[in-house]
């Protein structure tokens, strides 16, 4: 009879008893705890469906090594009949684009990267589909996956998107904000239609998700206007018919005649380059309404980097999607109300994303050599 110290029997009662361990495992366990408690090997090999071999030989192995010697042993495993030099070609063809090897495709999928290195190892030496699939799992190559990105092409990059960086961490030309200094992000969501489907949309059930009917009528469209306070965490907005000078306007009024904004020391407006407010002439024009008023754009394409543009995702993804409503009013007051909601939450954006992460990530040499100059240059 095995004897067993309290530790071992801790460890072999976890293995027999857990649902995620492999079951060779948890049987030598039991097996071992069944001998502790005075079972014989015959019993154990009816209960376990194993030879008295196999039990007799796992006891002794435990008798020897402990509860290590209940582990499988290292195997030097089936000898590969592939060369090393397949691998190497397979990765070489998932990284790089087809038309580089005149192949007419955008991208390889996983049968068109087998057929391409059976055509070059030829069809005697070509790897399998599954050996392709796990050296390209090894190496985390996915190569029918791709994302767009674009560079940064204005010269002045750095020095406009860090500006915007330096407010969300609360810093304006090297020092840090007043009490009184405010930072509101704005911008435009366009076009937001009101959509009546054609047959009344259906709620979940059990094993059923909600059903939205596919056809709808249209029952016009608005454009919000919305300006985010990135510290505060609250939100204004309003619907118009139309964008323009005049609509961004009623935006900045609504907004700046209300406090604090009415007795701020500065009120930054984080904006893009839209046609509403581009170019200092539209920023002079906002600051002699208002003095108390610094307009800062983002960089040319780096919406990204303004805060508005993810309350936009969220009412996107909370509100108008899916969209059935009856009627445009509903639309605009289902907005405003959601506007409301999520101002009552009071849970400022996590930015993390700081003007000293930027200037690293430009240094990476993923960039273009001659951006980089022009880059660093405005730095």
């Amino acid at each position: 009879m095995i004897v067993l110290t309290e530790a071992q029997r801790q460890q072999l009662t976890s293995w027999a008893r857990a649902a995620t361990i492999q079951q060779r495992l948890a049987r030598r366990a039991r097996v071992i705890l069944g001998s502790a408690a005075g079972l014989g090997s015959r019993r154990l090999a009816q209960h376990e469906r194993m030879s008295r071999t196999t039990v007799q030989r796992w006891r002794a192995r435990f008798m020897v090594v402990g509860c290590d010697g209940l582990q499988d042993r290292p195997r030097c495993g089936r000898p590969s009949v592939l060369p090393p030099t397949s691998r190497v070609l397979v990765v070489a063809l998932a990284c790089e684009r087809p038309a580089e090897r005149d192949v007419p495709l955008s991208r390889y999928s996983l049968s068109e990267l087998t057929t391409e290195a059976a055509k070059v190892l030829g069809s005697d030496g070509g790897p399998s589909r599954s050996s392709i699939w796990r050296w390209l799992m090894q190496d985390a190559l996915r190569p029918w996956r791709h994302q767009c990105w674009i560079f940064p092409r204005d010269e002045h990059f750095v020095e406009l998107a860090g500006s915007v960086l330096d407010l969300y961490a609360c810093r304006w030309q090297g020092q840090p904000l007043w009490a009184d200094d405010y930072v509101l992000s704005a911008d435009e969501k366009t076009s937001i239609q009101a959509r009546r489907r054609r047959h009344r949309s259906l709620p979940p059930r059990p094993h059923q998700v909600g059903r939205v009917e596919h056809e709808y009528e249209r029952q016009g469209a608005i454009q919000y206007l919305a300006a985010w306070d990135v510290h505060r965490a609250v939100i204004f907005g309003r619907c118009e018919p139309k964008t323009g000078k005049a609509a961004f306007g009623r935006l900045v009024d609504q907004v700046m005649d209300q406090e604090p904004y009415r007795s701020a020391r500065r009120v930054f407006w984080i904006v893009d380059n839209g046609s509403s407010h581009r170019g200092d002439r539209a920023a002079e024009e906002l600051r002699a309404r208002y003095p108390r008023i610094i307009v800062v754009h983002t960089p040319v394409h780096a919406s990204w980097l303004n805060q508005i543009e993810l309350y936009f995702s969220i009412l996107q993804r909370k509100v108008l999607t899916p969209n059935d409503l009856y009627s445009l009013t509903e639309l605009i007051d289902r907005i405003h109300a959601f506007g409301t909601r999520y101002s009552a939450l009071e849970k400022p954006f996590a930015w993390l994303f700081s003007r000293h992460e930027l200037e690293r990530r430009l240094r990476e040499p993923l960039l273009q050599p001659d951006l980089w100059t022009s880059l660093t240059t405005a730095a």
